[in-house]
């Protein structure tokens, strides 16, 4: 008998459906996965379900299993953890993370997938990839003892950003954003929190991650002369503007950006895409990181729920996709 799956597909911006799919016969070196759970990409989950994905984005938005193209029909996701069920004896029976779309059970590469640790629960596991930006965030911005450094935007990513910088010594790290109810989440990270109008400045480092012109603006504000702000947003179709006049060139400011696709050039030349991954696992064992978990869902509810998710009917941060998949 043929195999087959579930998977979700954005047909069009905003109309989304679960389809069965056929599933290939796995060839050597393959691994057949039986999700368990995957993450939604808040902030580029979105953007794709509403169709704002600029078309000189195509190309570089691409997800590493994508099927189908932008605006649609699309399988978009990346953020899996699930249970090898073939494979190499290595693998068989482990607990993985994979960079797949929302999908019950699915055929890769073994070179595809990462051994979750035993010391991190496969439910929290779906955060790998958004504390994988994280790691990366910090190879670009090389934070130093006792930086004061700002955190705008507690959403995923900044969350996860402000959790590794916790751990750094002597660091005054403060969470800043325009909802008050994230000042419960920054607490369990063990980071300070601030509105926006009393965040403290001088900082020498502020890393950006509120997507909102009003919170990079902000961001320039907050620095010491010769500080760097850190631009983790991605605005897709949209336009900022800037302050970039007043005393951003006497205080010698820096914006700078950094991407998850490709690593730090900090760390490029010895680190690769699978050590950056399997490092963000290893850190996944802080508990704390459950705080980024703000709902969940069965798989069969994705369609609707991802269409609350972008339009902001459902707030939170990581959505997590509980697959109640036959073994």
């Amino acid at each position: 008998m043929p195999r087959t799956a579930r998977a979700f597909w954005l047909n069009s911006p905003g109309h989304g459906e679960i389809r069965d799919v056929p599933l290939p016969e796995p060839g050597r070196g393959d691994v057949v996965v039986r999700a368990l759970y995957s993450g939604v990409s808040r902030g580029t989950e979105s953007l794709v379900f509403r169709g704002g994905v600029p078309e000189s984005q195509h190309t570089a938005m691409r997800a590493p299993f994508q099927e189908g193209e932008f605006p649609g029909p699309v399988k978009y996701g990346y953020l899996s953890v699930g249970l090898v069920e073939e494979g190499p004896e290595r693998l068989l029976g482990r607990t993985v993370f994979c960079l797949y779309p929302h999908q019950s059970r699915y055929v890769v590469p073994a070179s595809a997938v990462t051994p979750v640790p035993d010391t991190v629960p496969a439910a929290r596991a779906v955060l790998a990839g958004t504390v994988e930006t994280a790691v990366n965030a910090l190879w670009d911005a090389a934070p130093l003892v006792g930086d004061r450094i700002a955190v705008i935007g507690a959403g995923m990513v900044g969350c996860s950003v402000a959790a590794l910088l916790a751990r750094f010594p002597g660091v005054r790290v403060q969470l800043v954003d325009a909802d008050p109810s994230r000042a419960a989440v920054a607490e369990a990270l063990g980071t300070g929190f601030a509105l926006p109008g009393d965040a403290l400045g001088d900082c020498d480092l502020v890393v950006h991650a509120s997507a909102s012109e009003a919170g990079l603006t902000r961001a320039l504000e907050l620095l010491a002369p010769e500080g760097t702000v850190l631009e983790l947003s991605w605005y897709g179709d949209r336009r900022v503007a800037l302050p970039l006049g007043e005393a951003f060139h006497s205080r010698r400011l820096v914006l700078r950006g950094s991407q998850v696709g490709t690593v730090s050039p900090a760390r490029a030349s010895r680190r690769t895409y699978a050590d950056r991954l399997a490092l963000s696992l290893d850190l996944l064992a802080d508990p704390a990181l459950d705080a980024l978990v703000s709902g969940e869902c069965a798989f069969e509810d994705l369609p609707s729920t991802l269409a609350r998710i972008a339009s902001g009917e459902l707030p939170g941060l990581c959505h997590r996709v509980r697959y109640d998949t036959p073994a």
